[in-house]
Order: C-alpha cells, then structure tokens, then sequence
C-alpha cells in the first residue's frame, strides 16, 4: 500500500474508532444512565460510583486521577454523593488522608438497574455479530491502542486507559507493562488489610503475655 493510501486508511480509521468511542458515550453511558437516574446525577458522578463498585478503597488523590480532575474537585464529588445518600465516606486510620468510599442500597440498586438496561441494549446492538467477530476487532482495538498510549506516556505513569470497563485481561497492560490503576488499588487495598492482621493479632498477643 502506498504511503498516501495508507496514511488516508489510517485517519479514515481514526474517524470511525472516534464515532464509535462517542457513540459508546452518548447510547451506552449517557442515556442509559438518564432512563435509571433521569438529570440526578451526572456522568462523572456515575463513572465514580462505579469506581467504588469495582474497587472501594481511595485516597481522595486516587479519585482526582480516576476523574481527572484536581483533589479539591475530587472532594466535592465525593460529599455530593455523600449527601445524597449515594456514598459512604470513612476516614482511614491512622492517616486521615485515606478514605474509605463504599455504595449504599440505593447506588447498588442504581447500579443493577443501569446494567441490566445496558446488557439489554448490547444484546440487540451486537446481535448481528460473532463473538469471534467482536474478540478479533477488540484485540485489533487493543493493539492500536497500545501503540497510540505507547507513544505519549512515561513508563512510571499508572494507566487509567480502561476507564469505567476494567478488565482482568488487558492486553494495553500486557503490552506496555503499565501500573494499572484498578489493580495498583486492590494491592494496596490488600496490603492495608494485612497490617491490620497483623497489628491486631500483635495485640493480642500482648495480651496473652
């Protein structure tokens, strides 16, 4: 292939990956999340109940990372969903700088309501296609997108490329050998539970004596 066809292939491509990315966005996120929550709540809002669904512990930094935006933004987005009832928020100990955000009934059944909309609206968007179809295309997906993070990140940075749609498989991670922020938070999160462990057991063995 010529240079000049190649390189009108490839912004042809980008094109359709952009209206494709947009279309995930407006159909799969946001409407979807308008039929379960109406205008209550916003995008970043849901991206972040979502977060606490995958993983629940956060420093307030984390969830700056997560939703782009500055601690002080992240903060705010957190009391909001306190205030309404949407999050649980306890401060760590001994570093109060720690938090730790959990769901209540009425985000859990928020939640469930959106994934079962969503699962039905894949269904009939996909139904046309292959799961062979639809894993080569992810892994083509996958691969290019390697190649486009590869070229503008560090290797120390933690990749947040996923977004809302973690995976356990993730072939960006595995290419670029890049800190995954979901799996850097579930390390951490074991490593607190383990110092617990062994505080409490320490005390208790002090006890006994």
């Amino acid at each position: 292939m010529a240079s000049g066809e190649f390189t009108h292939v490839a912004h042809d491509f980008l094109g359709s990956t952009h209206v494709f990315a947009s279309a995930v966005e407006d159909v799969i996120e946001k409407r979807l999340l308008e039929q379960v929550a109406g205008k209550h709540l916003t995008l970043s809002q849901f991206r972040l109940l979502k977060l606490v669904a995958v993983t629940d512990a956060h420093t307030i930094s984390d969830v700056g990372l997560f939703l782009g935006v500055s601690n002080a933004a992240a903060s705010k987005v957190v009391d909001k969903l306190v205030r309404r009832k949407l999050l649980r928020r306890k401060e760590g100990h001994p570093d109060r700088r720690e938090i730790r955000l959990s769901l209540t009934k009425p985000s859990k059944d928020l939640l469930t309501a959106y994934d079962q909309k969503k699962e039905r609206k894949l269904t009939e968007v996909f139904r046309g296609f292959t799961a062979d179809e639809l894993k080569r295309t992810a892994n083509l997906l996958d691969r290019l997108s390697a190649g486009l993070v590869d070229h503008h990140s560090h290797d120390d940075e933690v990749c947040l490329q996923c977004g809302i749609y973690f995976r356990n498989q993730c072939l960006v991670r595995k290419l670029l050998s890049r800190e995954c922020f979901y799996l850097r938070n579930r390390i951490q999160q074991k490593r607190a539970s383990r110092i617990l462990k062994n505080a409490a057991s320490a005390k208790s063995s002090q006890a006994s004596q």
